[in-house]
Protein backbone atom coordinates (compact mmCIF):
# COMPACT_ATOMS: atom_id res chain seq x y z
CA UNK A 1 0.00 0.00 0.00
CA UNK A 2 1.32 3.35 -0.78
CA UNK A 3 2.25 5.56 2.02
CA UNK A 4 1.43 9.76 1.59
CA UNK A 5 3.58 11.88 3.59
CA UNK A 6 2.44 15.51 3.44
CA UNK A 7 4.29 18.68 4.46
CA UNK A 8 5.17 22.12 4.03
CA UNK A 9 1.99 23.88 5.84
CA UNK A 10 1.94 26.58 8.19
CA UNK A 11 0.24 29.61 9.62
CA UNK A 12 0.71 32.67 6.84
CA UNK A 13 -1.01 35.62 6.68
CA UNK A 14 -3.36 36.99 3.37
CA UNK A 15 -0.89 37.57 0.38
CA UNK A 16 1.40 35.30 0.75
CA UNK A 17 2.86 31.89 -0.32
CA UNK A 18 3.85 28.43 0.95
CA UNK A 19 5.04 25.64 -1.18
CA UNK A 20 3.30 22.22 0.17
CA UNK A 21 5.16 18.65 -0.69
CA UNK A 22 4.10 14.86 -0.27
CA UNK A 23 6.45 12.08 -0.78
CA UNK A 24 5.28 8.43 -1.40
CA UNK A 25 6.20 5.28 -0.76
CA UNK A 26 6.54 2.02 -3.42
CA UNK A 27 7.13 2.85 -7.21
CA UNK A 28 3.59 2.99 -8.29
CA UNK A 29 3.44 6.70 -7.64
CA UNK A 30 5.71 7.06 -10.43
CA UNK A 31 2.62 5.95 -13.42
CA UNK A 32 -0.28 7.47 -11.26
CA UNK A 33 -1.77 10.50 -11.79
CA UNK A 34 -1.72 12.80 -8.74
CA UNK A 35 -3.36 15.44 -7.04
CA UNK A 36 -4.16 17.54 -4.01
CA UNK A 37 -7.23 17.80 -1.46
CA UNK A 38 -8.03 20.11 1.06
CA UNK A 39 -10.70 20.04 3.97
CA UNK A 40 -11.48 22.77 5.44
CA UNK A 41 -13.31 22.83 9.13
CA UNK A 42 -17.12 21.73 8.79
CA UNK A 43 -16.73 21.11 4.98
CA UNK A 44 -16.31 18.16 2.96
CA UNK A 45 -12.51 17.16 0.99
CA UNK A 46 -12.67 18.79 -1.82
CA UNK A 47 -10.14 18.30 -4.96
CA UNK A 48 -7.82 21.31 -5.29
CA UNK A 49 -5.34 20.54 -8.45
CA UNK A 50 -5.00 17.31 -10.44
CA UNK A 51 -1.76 16.76 -12.74
CA UNK A 52 -2.85 13.76 -14.80
CA UNK A 53 -1.32 11.78 -17.50
CA UNK A 54 0.72 13.86 -20.33
CA UNK A 55 1.12 17.13 -17.72
CA UNK A 56 -2.40 17.85 -18.25
CA UNK A 57 -3.61 19.50 -15.18
CA UNK A 58 -7.17 20.74 -13.63
CA UNK A 59 -7.30 23.26 -11.01
CA UNK A 60 -10.43 24.13 -8.76
CA UNK A 61 -11.96 27.15 -10.03
CA UNK A 62 -11.03 28.95 -6.38
CA UNK A 63 -7.46 28.57 -6.80
CA UNK A 64 -6.78 28.97 -10.63
CA UNK A 65 -4.14 31.38 -11.42
CA UNK A 66 -2.81 31.35 -7.99
CA UNK A 67 -1.82 27.53 -7.41
CA UNK A 68 0.24 25.19 -9.86
CA UNK A 69 0.81 21.25 -8.79
CA UNK A 70 3.87 19.88 -10.27
CA UNK A 71 5.66 16.31 -9.51
CA UNK A 72 9.61 15.15 -9.93
CA UNK A 73 9.08 11.31 -9.91
CA UNK A 74 13.24 10.79 -9.39
CA UNK A 75 12.25 11.97 -5.71
CA UNK A 76 8.19 10.63 -5.61
CA UNK A 77 7.08 14.19 -4.81
CA UNK A 78 4.50 16.23 -5.90
CA UNK A 79 4.48 20.13 -5.03
CA UNK A 80 1.68 22.36 -4.99
CA UNK A 81 2.98 26.33 -4.65
CA UNK A 82 0.29 28.21 -3.25
CA UNK A 83 1.17 31.99 -4.10
CA UNK A 84 -1.74 34.94 -3.32
CA UNK A 85 -3.03 32.68 -0.26
CA UNK A 86 -6.65 33.99 0.75
CA UNK A 87 -8.09 33.14 4.49
CA UNK A 88 -10.20 30.75 2.62
CA UNK A 89 -7.19 28.89 1.42
CA UNK A 90 -7.24 27.55 5.16
CA UNK A 91 -7.32 23.81 5.47
CA UNK A 92 -5.49 20.86 5.92
CA UNK A 93 -3.99 19.60 2.53
CA UNK A 94 -3.61 15.92 1.37
CA UNK A 95 -2.35 14.26 -1.86
CA UNK A 96 -3.84 11.50 -3.37
CA UNK A 97 -3.77 9.21 -6.23
CA UNK A 98 -6.15 11.45 -8.90
CA UNK A 99 -9.15 11.38 -9.78
CA UNK A 100 -9.55 7.84 -8.25
CA UNK A 101 -8.34 8.46 -4.73
CA UNK A 102 -6.62 5.52 -3.10
CA UNK A 103 -8.01 3.93 -0.04
CA UNK A 104 -5.22 5.31 2.46
CA UNK A 105 -4.85 8.65 2.87
CA UNK A 106 -1.73 10.61 4.91
CA UNK A 107 -2.06 12.82 7.70
CA UNK A 108 -2.40 16.15 6.02
CA UNK A 109 -0.20 19.68 6.33
CA UNK A 110 -2.27 22.54 7.76
CA UNK A 111 -2.40 25.65 5.75
CA UNK A 112 -3.62 28.76 8.22
CA UNK A 113 -4.10 31.97 6.03
CA UNK A 114 -4.65 35.11 8.48
CA UNK A 115 -6.33 38.28 7.31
Amino acid sequence: QVQLVESGGGLVQAGGSLRLSCTASGSIFSINAMGWYRQAPGKQRELVAGLGSGGITNYADSVKGRFTISRDNAKNTVYLQMNSLKPEDTAIYYCNAYPTVWAGWGKGTLVTVSS
